[in-house]
């Protein structure tokens, strides 16, 4: 496995999670403050197509690290949990680090 696999799976994992925060707060201003109902319909549309992004990245990965169905799930719906992201991709990142590690080890033609 490539570790530009890895790589953008971790950069999606923390701009979704940000997003997903940023959009979070705009809700509170929207529905709590009445205040802020362009900025959440903004928000919301580009974390509905970052997650998109987010999800073929996060699948990408599951499939070349060959992760049981479970995990992936869990990777995916990762995404839509405040802060669990964060939490979920510093796992992700220790257990996929030795199959990128692995990878380099084996000589080229082998």
């Amino acid at each position: 496995m490539k570790r530009s696999v890895l790589t953008r799976y971790r950069v999606m994992a923390y701009v979704t999670a940000v997003m997903l925060l940023v959009l979070c707060a705009c809700m509170v201003l929207k529905y709590g403050f009445d205040t802020g109902e362009n900025l959440t319909l903004v928000v919301s549309q580009a974390h509905g197509l970052l997650f998109m992004v987010y999800v073929v990245f996060a699948f990408d990965l599951g499939q070349k690290a060959r992760w049981p169905f479970g995990r992936l799930l869990w990777v995916l719906v990762s995404g839509t949990i405040p802060l669990a992201a964060f939490f979920v991709e510093r796992k992700v990142t220790e257990q996929v680090l030795p199959l990128v590690a692995d990878e380099r080890a084996e000589p080229v033609g082998a």
